[in-house]
């Protein structure tokens, strides 16, 4: 396959003080990269490989990961818009916002957890607060973050673990306004599906990099413990 190559600065290259950092600091700690894209690439491995999982799909929140795998599961015909899901009333209220958004309904439970818990009846796993070396749930779409409070503190950022080349492939046009990376822009084969603008950027994939290199701790960050009872906050919506 051609590769096509990300030219990152089309208008011309901005001064050398105001470009962020990470980029050049990962070739100064080894790593090899020529377009931009290929960090993306690398900081998915290192996080498939950390996990556990065979694929990673990066993306710009957590949430959004969220969102997507709910969507691909729509799309593979294993739910259907409408369908109930079950989430811990004690969590945070994203996920009851993407679950309403990707066109579900939601029902709430008094599960107690830690690090991670499953969006019941799916594979879908909200594991926003855990980062532990093989912590990846087989035949799962594991939904990871990275905003400042987390172990791997990127910022902005989230992540889907999953095993299936065909969840891979699909996740990645999503989220990538439904574009095919390794085809030309000028290609009428450019646009394969409707999709999102929910990719994450290479500057952060190469924080995320630096990070998983230098931050050693792990274990879960957060548990229900930290969160209001959602179904007491959305009763506003359902009035």
């Amino acid at each position: 396959m051609t590769k096509i190559n990300y030219n990152s600065w089309p208008i011309g290259k901005i001064p050398k003080q105001l470009e962020r950092p990470e980029m050049q600091q990962i070739k100064d700690m080894g790593y090899i990269w020529d377009d931009p894209r290929d960090i993306i690439d690398m900081f998915e491995k290192k996080v498939a490989e950390f996990s556990g999982s065979k694929y990673a799909v990066s993306v710009d929140c957590c949430s959004h990961a969220i969102f997507l795998s709910l969507k691909y599961l729509i799309y593979k015909g294993e739910i259907n818009s409408g369908f109930t899901v079950l989430i811990p009333r004690r969590t945070y209220i994203s996920v009851y916002m993407q679950i309403i958004n990707a066109g579900l309904y939601v029902q709430f439970d008094d599960r107690q957890w830690s690090g991670a818990y499953q969006i019941v009846d799916t594979r879908v796993w909200d594991a926003s607060v855990r980062w532990s070396e093989g912590m990846y749930i087989e035949d799962s779409l594991m939904c990871l973050s990275f905003q400042i409070k987390k172990r791997i503190p990127i910022g902005r950022g989230g992540m889907i673990l999953i095993d299936s080349e065909t969840a891979y492939d699909w996740l990645k046009l999503a989220s990538y306004d439904g574009r095919d990376l390794h085809t030309a822009y000028t290609s009428e084969d450019h646009v394969r599906m409707p999709g999102y603008h929910m990719y994450m950027t290479p500057e952060d994939a190469a924080r995320g990099i630096i990070l998983m290199d230098y931050v050693k701790e792990q274990g879960d960050s957060g548990d229900w413990t930290k969160y209001t009872d959602l179904s007491e906050v959305v009763k506003k919506f359902n009035q």
